[in-house]
């Protein structure tokens, strides 16, 4: 069974960092293509950031890009998301997902297998 675990979510201040991690537990986390999504309350869920197996491809949404970087270890199971100049509207539940397949349709949620219980980030102004 694949278990994935965030943490690093809290509350921030608008312009801060903050990192999130997500631990995945099973010994084939190096053929995984991970991605991030996040939940606002009433929203739908939407992609953050994606990266392929070895880490050599990414991808993210324009809402974030130049401000969110991806990246994962595949020594540790863990995938980042480091997240800067934060602003209130990236307030939202972060969910990290895994999918034993190739990087193609990264931005689809349903195409993941397995995902995480969530980490809260709430970032105020």
């Amino acid at each position: 069974q694949v278990q994935l675990v965030e943490s690093g979510g809290g509350p921030v201040q608008a312009g801060g960092s903050l990192r999130v991690s997500c631990v995945v537990s099973g010994r084939t986390f190096s053929s995984y293509t991970m991605g991030w999504f996040r939940q606002a309350p009433g929203k739908e869920r939407e992609f953050v950031a994606g990266i392929s197996s070895s880490g050599s491809i990414t991808s993210s949404a324009d809402s974030v890009k130049g401000r969110f970087t991806i990246s994962r270890d595949n020594a540790k199971n863990t995938v980042y998301l480091q997240m800067n100049s934060l602003k209130p509207e990236d307030t939202a539940v972060y969910y990290c997902a895994a999918k034993p397949s190739r990087f193609s349709g990264v931005k689809f949620g349903g195409g993941y297998d397995y995902w995480g219980q969530g980490t809260q980030v709430t970032v105020s102004s």
